[in-house]
């Protein structure tokens, strides 16, 4: 009876392989659950598993001369949709890395264009309070923070105490803190924080 069914087989593929419709509805038919039952033990998803049967059967009836081959149906058959099921899985491990990685593209530029503004806009207030610090305490703050010299170098240059410079810039970035507290939210406040 076995080599009835595989005769039977080998005379449908070659049909199938000229054209004929009915061959390959035969086939179909006669091997649809198979396929189904076996992607569904692996996919475990209805409609992927229906996914893996329409382009095994696409395959055999594309098959043209080829199909005269096989020897065991069943065997290809099974080989032909264990390799759909391993195409689908990398291309959804593809398609899954590209999306994670997209998101990961799309949060940093869309955080580095938040900062960006949240740091020109805080950079704008603390240019503004610099403006109303009085004259002398503004020198101070600029030779030290801005040009970086020392307070005994700023001292020297104004030709007045270390202790002087000390008290100047001590009152000139506790002014700056209040001028930037009461004209920022807290988000600029942590980017303006690293700016003093």
């Amino acid at each position: 009876m076995g080599t009835e069914i595989l005769h039977d087989e080998t005379e449908l593929l070659g049909r199938i392989a000229r054209g004929d419709q009915r061959a390959f509805s035969t086939i179909y038919h006669l091997y649809y659950d198979k396929i189904y039952k076996f992607s569904f033990r692996l996919l475990l998803s209805e409609e992927l598993s229906e996914e893996i049967v329409q382009e095994t059967m696409l395959l055999i009836w594309q098959g043209g001369d080829k199909l005269k081959e096989i020897r065991n149906l069943d065997a290809y058959l099974k080989t032909v949709a264990k390799r759909k099921v391993i195409a689908l899985y990398r291309r959804k491990a593809i398609e899954d890395r590209a999306v994670k990685e997209l998101k990961a593209a799309y949060s940093d530029a869309h955080n580095e264009t938040e900062e960006g503004i949240l740091h020109r806009e805080s950079r704008k207030i603390l240019d503004e309070g610099i403006m109303l610090l009085p004259s002398q305490q503004r020198l101070v703050y600029q030779l030290c923070y801005q040009d970086g010299l020392k307070y005994e170098e700023a001292a020297e240059k104004l030709h007045i105490s270390r202790g002087t410079v000390q008290s100047h810039m001590k009152q000139a970035l506790k002014f700056l803190r209040n001028h930037l507290s009461n004209h920022s939210d807290i988000a600029a406040l942590v980017i303006v924080f690293r700016l003093l």
